[in-house]
């Protein structure tokens, strides 16, 4: 299969999108399945791929618009798994 450069980062623009935009499917669903409002750790995790998968794609592009909301929200995203990590009792 031969890609264009064109074509390999318009597929990663949209998987990227889809990534992200399946973050707010989980999180609807999930909430659904426990009939109340429901933020699942996998919500995060789909959040870092779709953001970094957007970011490498705005960076391709050279949007500064596009590049500063995908790297802030990466932080943002980070953090929320470092707080879950840290509100989970360790295994042993």
């Amino acid at each position: 299969m031969n890609l264009s450069r064109e074509a390999l980062w318009l597929a990663v623009g949209f998987i990227g999108q889809i990534a992200f935009t399946g973050r707010f499917v989980l999180q609807w669903l999930y909430s659904e399945y426990q009939k109340r409002s429901v933020i699942p750790t996998s919500f995060w995790y789909l959040s870092i791929v779709g953001s970094t998968l957007l970011l490498a794609y705005a960076i391709y592009r050279q949007d500064p618009v596009f590049i500063a909301g995908q790297a802030f929200g990466s932080i943002v995203y980070l953090r929320n798994l470092q707080l879950i990590a840290k509100s989970t009792p360790a295994k042993e």
